[in-house]
């Protein structure tokens, strides 16, 4: 039966409510298979349901009761794709249309970043004229621009007061317009974000996620925060919630306003670390950003995207670009968290002549000030010395690494340099092993503990003070406990790799730490 096919395509699970009457063929499970993996979500699925469904409403009771304005601005919607199923686009312009008041909605575009899939042509050309004529267009890019660049090709092509940004894999809630238009209406500095539901990939079943801001790690990825204490002390869950950054499926904002602001950064490649950027740039330069409870949109969270296989790769690029333009001495934060030396680096993040330039023009505060007023809850590292992968002169191949999280014990690995082996040492004396966070993290410090000779990794927060947590160190000498007087060093073991790191009587070996912070003049 169904569910007896549907467990051989690996991931699917159920299909849930929206499920299939009948079930599948051989064939119609390899299709199935490939579908989910040329989309990242359950294509075959999407071809099943109606592309008129309505989900489920998940705002607030007391959203019902609030009231708007009748006279609101019109808005144009911009729906960005590359190689997307055609049911899940049309899904997305259906509901669009039929969730948005016609007489707010001007016009919807299309923008096409140089897809290669036939049904997004023709097909798709032919059935919006026929079903909506003159209200919906497609741009379409002659290369690959990627998603910064798509999105600022459909602001041009987009006429109307106000213009909202979507992926073309989202479907609105009733209602979800009015209170994003009223807020803009009375102040057209905002921008502003509907709140994110998630449509699963697999079912398509729509989940709601609770309340929450946009925030951000030092790597720049976009992650959802915790409203502010003094949202949560107001006690309206209705009201709008103040947020540092978006996560960028979807946001909305008055049309010349967010061109005067500098639309998105041109100079960004393919995805990522611009929703972070206009965050940061329309607090810094007289504009604010917010979730709107009231105003629900869901998203597929694709399992693969489509356009590129290293995003990684574009991200760091482009963080280091908002770093540089936009942090002032903060950017050494960036530097740190993606592990990477502060000059030499070998990254080329282009020319940003420009939006130096537009920072100056615009008049925009300091990051100090952003963080002091916008993003409070974002940890700073400024008493760093050194970081990255830290070696051992007895085993230089191998890297000081957090290993096994349970152990709570500092171990020896192959050196990689990602977030288990990021050592950084600081101005007080302080050794810490692991991923950075924001406002939370996975950083532990190493710590001497006279009951064994393994070095002890401890929950900072808690533990900072009471165990023997401080070291004395330069680089290249040796890793000295203050406390105790023993050394982390390196010895001979019959383990795993042939070597383990543990406290003992210090012996002359010198550790190195991969990179040292430089001091970078303060921002006034």
């Amino acid at each position: 039966g169904l569910s007896k096919s549907l467990g051989l395509i690996e991931g699917f699970g159920g299909w849930g409510a929206g499920g299939l009457a009948a079930s599948l063929s051989p064939g119609e499970v390899s299709e199935a298979k490939y579908l989910r993996d040329k989309y990242g979500y359950n294509a075959y699925l999407s071809n099943t349901i109606s592309l008129d469904r309505t989900i489920p409403d998940y705002r607030p009771g007391s959203c019902r009761n609030v009231s708007h304005l009748r006279d609101l601005p019109q808005m144009a919607l911009v729906f960005i794709f590359v190689n997307e199923a055609l049911s899940v686009i049309l899904r997305s312009v259906h509901s669009a249309v039929n969730h948005t008041p016609a007489h707010l909605l001007k016009e919807i575009i299309l923008v096409d970043d140089h897809s290669d899939d036939e049904q997004l042509k023709g097909p798709l050309e032919d059935y919006v004229k026929r079903r909506y004529p003159g209200l919906v267009k497609i741009v379409r890019n002659h290369k690959r621009e990627g998603l910064i660049r798509a999105r600022i090709e459909g602001w041009k092509a987009a006429s109307a007061e106000v213009t909202g940004f979507f992926d073309a894999h989202v479907e609105f809630t009733p209602f979800w317009a009015e209170p994003v238009l009223a807020r803009i209406k009375e102040d057209r500095r905002r921008i502003i974000l509907p709140s994110i539901d998630n449509i699963k990939h697999d079912t398509f079943e729509v989940e709601r996620y609770e309340n929450s801001g946009h925030g951000y790690s030092w790597e720049l990825w976009c992650m959802y925060i915790n409203p502010p204490k003094q949202w949560w002390d107001d006690g309206d869950v209705t009201a709008p919630i103040r947020s540092p950054a978006m996560i960028g499926c979807s946001f909305v904002a008055n049309r010349l306003f967010f061109g005067e602001l500098g639309l998105l950064d041109p100079g960004m490649d393919v995805y990522g670390g611009e929703n972070i950027e206009l965050g940061i740039r329309v607090w810094m330069c007289g504009g604010s950003m917010e979730v709107l409870p009231c105003s629900r949109v869901a998203h597929i969270a694709r399992v693969k995207k489509p356009y590129n296989s290293n995003i990684a790769f574009y991200m760091r690029r482009n963080a280091l670009r908002v770093a540089e333009v936009w942090m002032d001495h903060f950017k050494s934060n960036v530097y740190l968290a993606w592990n990477i030396p502060m000059e030499n680096h070998g990254i080329d993040f282009g020319d940003i002549s420009e939006r130096v330039a537009l920072r100056k023009s615009l008049q925009c505060k300091n990051f100090q000030w952003y963080l002091d007023n916008v993003y409070p809850e974002m940890r700073t590292y400024g008493n760093t010395l050194y970081y990255g992968e830290m070696r051992n002169s007895k085993a230089s191949h191998l890297c000081l690494d957090q290993g096994m999280r349970e152990n709570h014990t500092a171990t020896l690995h192959p050196c990689h340099g990602w977030g288990p082996q990021i050592g950084r040492y600081t101005k007080e004396g302080h050794l810490y092993l692991g991923p950075l966070g924001s406002t939370g993290e996975d950083t532990r410090c190493v710590a001497d503990d006279p009951a064994t000779q393994f070095p002890q990794l401890l929950d900072c927060d808690k533990d900072k003070d009471e165990h023997r947590t401080k070291w004395i160190f330069t680089q290249g000498d040796s890793m000295i406990n203050s406390a105790s007087g023993r050394c982390l060093e390196v010895v001979p073991a019959k383990v795993y790799l042939g070597h383990q790191v543990v406290l003992q009587s210090c012996s002359g070996q010198r550790w190195t730490i991969k990179n040292t912070m430089k001091d970078i003049a303060v921002y006034v």
